[in-house]
């Protein structure tokens, strides 16, 4: 009878621990510069009482170590608590050190996520994601010559990467480099053609002024038309138009846009700018 316990203890810790890992990535537990906030986009979250902080035992369960607790209020967007749990792992590894970093930047305490990630660079200076990570901290801070050479520096250890293509790309268009980065959109819409429209959820580049984010979305419609997705083109133009960018003969002279130019959408989103 002991062991049959035993076994049913076991099995349910490794359901429990797939479900965390199943959280972490429906929430991009591994690119923190996609802020997932839950509720209200705009805030971060923020535990109001002790209850919210400690996940409730379950008396079938062995107790998880500070690590797991701080992964499940990583799924469940307690970061506060998550940072707590992190801090007990008695020794801090590159991986937990990045952890919580992303949790950090979570809550946007950015000068606190560049520590973390920097003490997990230094246990593991080869970690693209990591590289990643800290370069999206330097783009949130504007300096956008760090964040490529971490992007570049990070794309090196993992060619394929779409995320890391995309923020390059974010991040070149900021410094206003357009050819370049409407160029790293493409490799990023090439190796995984979701990869927009699974971020569009979640709230990104923040610190970007309003006319960088309208040039941001025309290029990000110059991809879509690229690559035939007319619908998310037009969308892109709208966002782009609202955003800012109101170089109308800019946009019918695009060659990219030729082919929307007949559409009744396309068209319908030029006499709705009209009247702006």
């Amino acid at each position: 009878m002991k062991n049959a316990v035993s076994r049913n203890q076991v099995v349910r810790l490794f359901a429990h621990q797939v479900a965390v890992l199943a959280l972490l990535v429906a929430v991009g537990f591994q690119t923190p510069l996609l802020y997932s906030q839950g509720g209200n986009p705009d805030q971060p979250a923020t535990p109001n009482s002790e209850s919210a902080l400690t996940p409730k035992p379950d008396p079938m369960l062995p107790a998880m170590t500070p690590e797991e607790a701080g992964d499940l209020h990583m799924a469940r967007r307690r970061y506060q608590a998550a940072i707590e749990a992190y801090s007990r792992v008695p020794t801090r590894t590159a991986a937990v050190w990045n952890k919580i970093g992303m949790a950090h930047q979570q809550m946007f305490a950015l000068a606190e996520a560049k520590k973390s990630y920097e003490a997990s660079l230094r246990l593991n200076p080869k970690n693209p994601d990591v590289l990643n990570n800290l370069g999206t901290v330097y783009y949130a801070i504007k300096d956008y010559g760090a964040a490529e050479k971490l992007y570049r520096k990070a794309l090196k250890l993992s060619p394929k990467s779409a995320l890391i293509y995309k923020n390059l790309g974010t991040d070149l268009l900021a410094e206003n480099k357009f050819k370049r980065g409407w160029e790293s959109y493409q490799e990023a819409l090439t190796l995984d053609p979701q990869i927009f429209e699974r971020l569009s959820q979640f709230r990104v580049e923040e610190p970007t002024p309003t006319e960088k984010r309208g040039a941001m979305n025309y290029y990000l419609a110059k991809t879509y038309a690229r690559a035939g997705k007319s619908d998310r083109a037009i969308d892109c133009l709208r966002r782009a138009i609202e955003e800012g960018f109101t170089d109308r003969k800019k946009i019918m002279a695009d060659v990219e846009f030729a082919s929307l130019h007949g559409l009744t959408a396309f068209q319908d989103l030029f006499a709705e700018s009209r009247g702006r």
